[in-house]
């Protein structure tokens, strides 16, 4: 269908956190524009905040549906504002931003494997009172034979602005080719920040002395315990449209929040 056909998204399917103001909203908005199962809906709008709308991405990330959020919750960036007006024509009037997950291999002292995708970031984190000890490596080549921290993380543009913002890592523009590789409270090499990597970049952490230092693998809000090796790299064979309000959109809202002070 063209971009300016009102009747594009007709279909909407909606989704709610359990915050009783996302669930009122999702109550008012279905006796208005009705609701279809998000198999056959043209767009799912999610209710709620930032945590609903990584939750949402992950559940339909197979059906390549676009998703729309609506900022129903606390934590809001990547929601936008609530209205019940109008509900179709934002929908066709929104920017849609594409971005890829992470994937994860994590291979644990047991010697089992785990996967994971992450549209944030994958973080490694110290299980214990001790500091992690971590050996990095990227596209094979070894490049920090030992960083001692409490943990590192590897972050797309869309999850810049989260825990990796939080940790004093870089903002990334939502269309940079780029992840970025963050240490979190890092103790040896005490200067060291982290380091900008292209997005095609295969990095390898792996966790030293972990008998005495165990160490857990976290892929947004999936998390292995007692982590030996983690592999990350973009998964390019995965499609995230995320839709925002032309005025508003999420490229926009980041380049902002690099000028906040």
């Amino acid at each position: 269908m063209m971009a300016n056909d009102p009747t594009r998204f007709e279909k909407i399917a909606f989704v709610a956190s359990e915050h009783p103001d996302a669930r009122s909203a999702a109550e008012r908005l279905v006796s208005r524009y009705g609701n279809t199962d998000p198999d056959k809906a043209d767009a799912i709008v999610a209710l709620g905040g930032d945590g609903l709308m990584l939750q949402t991405l992950h559940a339909h990330m197979s059906n390549h549906k676009p998703i729309y959020g609506m900022h129903c919750g606390s934590v809001g960036f990547l929601m936008n504002e609530y209205s019940e007006d109008g509900l179709h024509e934002r929908l066709n009037a929104a920017k849609t931003s594409v971005i890829h997950p992470l994937r994860m291999h994590a291979t644990g002292v047991d010697g089992k494997s785990h996967e994971a995708l992450a549209i944030n970031e994958v973080s490694l984190f110290r299980a214990s009172y001790q500091a992690a000890k971590l050996k990095i490596s990227v596209d094979g080549k070894l490049r920090m034979e030992e960083l001692i921290c409490d943990g590192v993380l590897v972050a797309t543009p869309a999850g810049s602005t989260a825990y990796n913002l939080s940790a004093y890592g870089p903002i990334l523009p939502i269309n940079a080719q780029l992840l970025a590789l963050t240490p979190i409270s890092p103790f040896r090499p005490r200067r060291w920040r982290g380091a900008l990597l292209p997005n095609e970049a295969k990095v390898q952490l792996e966790v030293l002395e972990s008998d005495k230092r165990p160490v857990n693998a976290v892929a947004d809000h999936a998390e292995f315990r007692s982590i030996l090796e983690v592999k990350v790299e973009e998964d390019p064979s995965i499609s995230l449209h995320m839709m925002f309000d032309s005025d508003h959109a999420l490229d926009e809202r980041i380049l902002a929040e690099q000028f906040l002070y």
